[in-house]
């Protein structure tokens, strides 16, 4: 039978957000098993760092809020790759954001950048993955099921993610291409230490759903989950049944953070915490 690491070599894959994090540690899995990766992101200096990593990757500046830079960098890498096997959809912003009194350029930039930025990437690439063997990942949350209070923004994009990825499975699969939507819980990222290291959310537990858990478990399980062409993608594994149960979890999130939200919500209000990733 074939392993993962045989079922990557030589396979093609175009990956965005993947200066840092989960994007670059999958490049460099993926790099590991033999596989030709294509990297797209907006921090110039830690891309190509990862790139040279991932055997002098090439790789693209592009902001997936752009449509036309997406275009480009999909372009560019399936001309460099010679066509494109895999891609996956991996870039992505948080911030809390009161919905009342909140700042609503921080809603609209991660709408901007999780939403459109997925969108943009699975419409860029699909003609070029709508192979048998072609897969497209695209990276929702737990947030995309349960919907914790300061979260509004990011829990709205990542359900918006889930339905694109359920969508797009559906009108790819005439073409023997498969569409997989992955699902974390908070991971040890720089995404999530900003994030959850505001005033705010360390004065409310109610505003996680789970402790912080170790990234690697998340590259074990995409890898896993590439080489099946998996519809789901899920670390840590609890979080495979708590989609199931996504009503009764959400009920759970509400009673709980009933304790202490009012004084959350006026810290998050004054506090104005920016953007996981810095936006140019």
């Amino acid at each position: 039978m074939t392993d993962a690491s045989d079922s990557l070599r030589d396979k093609r894959v175009f990956i965005t957000g993947a200066a840092r994090g989960v994007g670059a540690l999958l490049a460099k899995r993926l790099t590991d098993r033999g596989a030709k990766v294509a990297l797209a992101g907006i921090e110039a200096d830690e891309l190509a760092k990862v790139a040279r990593i991932c055997m002098d990757a090439p790789f693209f500046d592009c902001d997936v809020t752009d449509r036309a830079q997406v275009e480009a960098a999909v372009a560019a890498a399936v001309a460099a790759l010679g066509g494109l096997d895999i891609a996956v959809a991996n870039a992505g912003v948080a911030a809390q954001l009161p919905l009342i009194g909140g700042d609503p350029t921080i809603f609209e930039r991660t709408m901007a950048v999780n939403v459109n930025g997925a969108y943009y990437t699975l419409r860029a690439v699909g003609e070029h993955v709508s192979h048998p063997g072609g897969y497209v990942l695209l990276t929702a949350s737990a947030a995309a099921a349960v919907h914790p209070p300061l979260m509004g923004a990011y829990n709205a994009s990542k359900a918006a993610v889930e339905a694109l990825g359920n969508t797009a499975r559906i009108e790819l699969a005439p073409s023997g291409c498969r569409v997989g939507v992955a699902y974390y819980a908070q991971l040890s990222t720089d995404m999530v230490v900003r994030g959850f290291g505001t005033d705010a959310a360390k004065s409310f537990a109610g505003a996680t759903i789970t402790k912080v858990n170790p990234v690697e478990g998340a590259i074990d399980a995409l890898e896993a989950g590439i080489h099946k062409r998996a519809r789901r993608i899920v670390a840590p594994a609890w979080v495979e049944p708590m989609l199931h149960a996504r009503m009764v979890v959400q009920r759970l999130v509400e009673v709980q953070a009933r304790r202490g939200v009012a004084d959350a919500l006026e810290i998050a209000r004054a506090e104005h915490a920016g953007l996981t990733t810095p936006q140019t």
